[in-house]
């Protein structure tokens, strides 16, 4: 319980910092921080979605949920990570835009392209997951309907489905295909041109920056998508195992308590962002004492 609500608390305070960052800081008002600014809010919502409830039922011991909420739990967690996914495809286009089209960089990424790009990531997560939660509504659950994990899942509930899931599983690979497959190949592209552009920089410090402000992405994208091929390709197995359980942890709790380790907070601009709002508030407090 402890190590969990620590996780949580950690994960809420280090996303909202970002934010507050990213939204009081003029110099982090650029198309780059603005995904991030974006993703914290994701991070923040996806493991808001499945510890609270599990601690819940830690601190009362009823480790029963009702089927509605389980479908609840289960739409707004696919809601946020396929958010993630898109969103992740914006950043590494922004970051393609950034070094191999500096010149149209500002017109390619305007205020307007951003905000179409963040609202077609959650019109498009939203629709795959309204999809799925409606085609899990069509099972039919015989009990004993124990989950054997801390939150409710395609997995978990397909185990326990007395009805054939095949329908199911046709329809999570071929959604999947659209909602992880397309946008990894875009990523890949993305960072082939930015490879190729980078490896043109004559200067050593120029490419150790752009390499810099892309690894720590890759990083999160690595991540992201290694868990979640992990989990969801294991889907015809009659067991799940406690390995699924860490992977499930990996997902909901562990990911979105590294990334803004990973991909913000060892941002010298972040870094320098968060002190100034620190410095200024204690500026204030002596201010107002004297």
């Amino acid at each position: 319980f402890v190590l969990f609500l620590f996780a949580y608390l950690v994960t809420v305070g280090g996303n909202l910092s970002i934010l507050a960052a990213v939204l009081v800081e003029p110099k982090l008002h650029t198309p780059m921080y603005f995904f991030l600014g974006n993703l914290s809010v994701l991070d923040v919502g996806c493991i808001s979605v499945t510890v609270p409830s599990m601690l819940s039922r830690l601190l009362s011991h009823k480790h029963a949920v009702p089927y509605g909420a389980c479908l609840t739990q289960f739409f707004f967690f696919h809601l946020f990570v396929g958010v993630d996914c898109f969103l992740l495809t914006a950043m590494a286009y922004d970051r393609f835009l950034a070094i191999c089209r500096p010149l149209t960089y500002s017109t390619g990424m305007s205020q307007t392209v951003q905000r179409m790009l963040v609202a077609a990531s959650w019109a498009c997560a939203f629709t795959n997951a309204l999809t799925h939660t409606v085609a899990m509504s069509t099972l039919n659950f015989c009990g004993p309907n124990v989950i054997n994990h801390f939150y409710c899942d395609l997995p978990q509930l397909f185990q326990l489905s007395c009805s054939s899931t095949q329908l199911n599983e046709l329809l999570l690979f071929a959604v999947g295909f659209i909602m992880a497959g397309t946008p990894m190949a875009l990523i890949v592209i993305s960072y082939i041109h930015v490879a190729a552009a980078v490896l043109r920089i004559r200067s050593a410090e120029g490419r150790k920056k752009a390499f810099s402000t892309c690894g720590s992405h890759l990083t999160v994208v690595v991540i992201f998508y290694g868990s979640g091929i992990f989990n969801y390709m294991r889907l015809g197995s009659t067991k799940l195992s406690d390995k699924d359980k860490a992977v499930g942890i990996f997902n909901t709790v562990i990911n979105p308590m590294l990334n803004p380790i990973i991909y913000s907070l060892r941002n010298p601009d972040v870094q320098s962002a968060l002190w100034r709002m620190l410095t200024g508030r204690r500026l204030l407090a002596w201010g107002g004492l004297n």
